[in-house]
């Protein structure tokens, strides 16, 4: 899967170019830029970043994800929210689960 950005459709509206929102999201407009064109990956900084800079936007209106080519259990272009991969699953409430660490070997 992919993780792709709306922030460059959405960012008009807020900031008057790239470089005003690359200091908004705490990054560099080189940065900016090769997201933008592709030649870069997005990586959790820029994610906070686009958090920080859009803070009345839920993660799912900034980002979604993308079955890559390797990936065909998707149908191509299905655009998902990118939560449907990062929510933990549901816990009862008064429940708690506990993970007990590996055992060490003297």
């Amino acid at each position: 899967m992919l993780v792709k950005t709306r922030i460059f459709t959405m960012y008009n509206g807020e900031y008057r170019n790239l470089s005003e929102l690359a200091e908004a999201m705490g990054i560099s407009v080189s940065q900016i830029y090769r997201v933008r064109e592709g030649k870069r990956q997005i990586n959790q900084k820029f994610i906070v970043g686009a958090i920080k800079a859009f803070p009345n936007h839920r993660l799912d209106d900034l980002f979604y994800l993308i079955p890559d080519s390797a990936d065909d259990s998707n149908p191509p272009h299905q655009q998902l929210p990118v939560t449907q991969s990062i929510e933990e699953p549901n816990v009862k409430k008064g429940t708690a689960s506990t993970v007990k660490p590996p055992s060490v070997l003297p």
